[in-house]
């Protein structure tokens, strides 16, 4: 049996993302605020509790990844004087304009109205990685141990109590045999575990599972593919912000794009731009996949007008959680609590989540606070939680989205009509109907059969490549994805005869499709057929194909620490 090294404390937040970070800053500024008060008054007891963040990936900010556009409302709570704080924080542009296009294969009509969800004047465009840095430094100067490189393999529990979380083993080969530099992962034990490890997180998946914690309908994601592109000065101005609606999806699929214009490049004479594609991964058709139906979007006349004469510099790709209020798990128990996008704190009809995560990781501390100063762990205390956010702004702004992506299951024009209705009646879907059900997005993926008459189409080769329009590996290299070569496949598929027999004939191999990292090969094998292979070190962390493998027998795990995306801009 391995032996293991274990380290005790009060708290350990799992994820170093904007729900984890704001779970430690506000924790600290609670327990500050406390002591000053027990000094002050001489009435209770002065807490000291310990406590640690660690985050897979090599710093905080690297594997941070959104659109994006904030909504101050969560920072302006968490920290109220964030506009006059040294350092400032890193704000691209506030919003001074925005519309929406809905594009052809041609162009587009620019619409007469942008949807008040859509409206942003008063918001921020950001880069997360940006934010999220400047926030892990705050967190540091609180006196918050931050510890890098550190993933989490699996939580420890007795029964249904969360005891603390084991780390990942490090310095193991392919076939997991120790190397010269193996250390097995440590066990940090909590008193409280919050999991914020963002959206289908690994252990957070396990522990909803194990527990039967799940939401009353199950979690239905998308996959947001981005690049950032440097542009001439003037050309996409600083505080743009459009999104796109139709081309070049069909009415089949949910999903959007987006084009934000950010800040000043390095140089100072070329501007920053955002530019990306939603896709729901609740898709029918088995061949579709969300990376070149992105740059697809890009060759659209009213969409490279805001790139031409400029260069790609970064890349990325994340899922989202798109279920709403009725897809959230339950987000409390025994030594254990979930915030930001790993318990589903996001608002798909605003495409927003940093607000609500910021906003959660807030609810999580006072929670915290509270079972810290009582002593106790137990679910009896932090259900608190729960009850904190049912009478919190976030909660009532999420309930005017809770039909929302249900709508769209139906196609896009059944999903605009029950957008409409849930903007004018207070979240109500289409003929006022509540609580639409939804089920997991893999399922509705249709076979080749079904959906192309039994034979896959052959993708064209897209013009202008290399300049315009990129291949994966392209895109993955600007991601600067990193991985240990030798180490065990940390995508774990459960059985691989079924990916070269079963599933090329039914569904055509759609994870070659669905991964916008090049992670997944169907290659010749000795004898004649296809066997699959799994290119690792390519994988952005996304987690599509955990979410959307027709067959479920794909499990995403925590690589070595360390590992993964290097994202600059996103």
């Amino acid at each position: 049996m391995t032996e293991r090294e274990t380290m005790d404390f009060d708290v350990v937040i799992v994820g170093g993302g904007p729900a984890g970070l704001a779970t430690a800053i506000h924790l600290a500024n609670l327990v500050e605020r406390h002591n000053q008060e027990v000094e002050k008054t001489g009435q209770g007891e002065p807490l000291a509790p310990e406590v640690v963040l660690i985050e897979k990936a090599k710093e905080i900010g690297a594997h941070a990844i959104s659109g994006a556009v904030l909504d101050p409302k969560g920072l302006d709570q968490l920290l109220p004087g964030w506009r006059q704080m040294d350092p400032k924080p890193p704000l691209e542009a506030e919003v001074h304009e925005d519309y929406v296009l809905w594009l052809t294969e041609t162009g587009g009509l620019r619409l007469p109205v942008t949807p008040p969800a859509l409206r942003n004047h008063g918001n921020h465009v950001v880069s997360l990685n940006r934010l999220v840095r400047w926030l892990g430094q705050i967190a540091e100067v609180k006196g918050i141990q931050i510890f890098p490189e550190f993933p989490g393999a699996r939580l420890t529990r007795q029964g249904s109590v969360v005891q603390g979380v084991q780390l990942a083993d490090m310095g193991l080969d392919k076939q997991g045999q120790p190397k010269s530099n193996h250390q097995p992962g440590a066990i940090l034990r909590a008193k409280l575990t919050v999991l914020a490890e963002g959206s289908r997180g690994s252990m957070t998946k396990q522990l909803v599972q194990d527990l039967g914690l799940q939401g009353r309908n199950p979690m239905v994601y998308a996959i947001g593919v981005k690049e950032v592109w440097e542009v001439p000065a003037g050309q996409c101005p600083p505080g743009l912000v459009v999104h796109t609606m139709g081309y070049p999806l069909k009415g089949d699929t949910f999903g959007g794009g987006w084009i934000y214009g950010m800040g000043k490049a390095e140089d100072g004479q070329h501007n920053l731009v955002s530019i990306g594609l939603v896709v729901g991964l609740d898709y029918r058709d088995p061949a579709l996949d969300p990376h070149r139906q992105f740059q697809r979007m890009k060759l659209n006349p009213k969409v490279r007008r805001f790139l031409e004469g400029g260069r790609m510099v970064s890349y990325g790709a994340k899922s989202l959680p798109e279920g709403g209020l009725y897809g959230m798990p339950r987000l409390y128990g025994d030594g254990f609590l979930i915030a930001g996008d790993a318990g589903g704190f996001m608002n798909s009809m605003r495409l927003k989540g940093i607000h609500l995560a910021l906003r959660s990781g807030m609810l999580a501390a006072e929670t915290v606070f509270e079972a810290l100063k009582k002593g106790d762990f137990s679910a009896a205390t932090t259900k608190a939680y729960d009850e904190r956010f049912r009478a919190d702004w976030s909660h009532a702004e999420m309930r005017t989205a809770r039909n929302f992506h249900q709508g769209f299951h139906k196609g896009l024009l059944h999903g605009l009509a029950n957008a409409g209705f849930a903007t004018l009646f207070g979240g109500r879907g289409f003929l006022w109907q509540d609580e639409m059900v939804s089920k997991a997005g893999h399922t509705y993926m249709q076979t080749l059969a079904a959906y192309h008459g039994g034979t896959k189409p052959k993708a064209e080769k897209l013009p202008e490549d290399g300049k315009l329009t990129f291949d994966k590996l392209t895109d993955v290299y600007s991601s600067g994805t990193k991985h240990e070569e030798d180490q065990p496949c940390h995508l774990v598929v459960a059985d691989t005869d079924l990916c070269s027999n079963r599933c090329t004939v039914e569904y055509g191999n759609p994870c070659q499709h669905f991964c916008p990292a090049a992670v997944y090969e169907m290659v010749a094998k000795d004898g004649g057929g296809l066997k699959l292979q799994i290119n690792a070190s390519n994988c952005v962390h996304c987690k599509t194909c955990d979410i959307m493998d027709p067959y479920q027998i794909i499990n995403w795990v925590t690589p070595e620490g360390g590992g993964g995306p290097s994202y600059q801009y996103l």
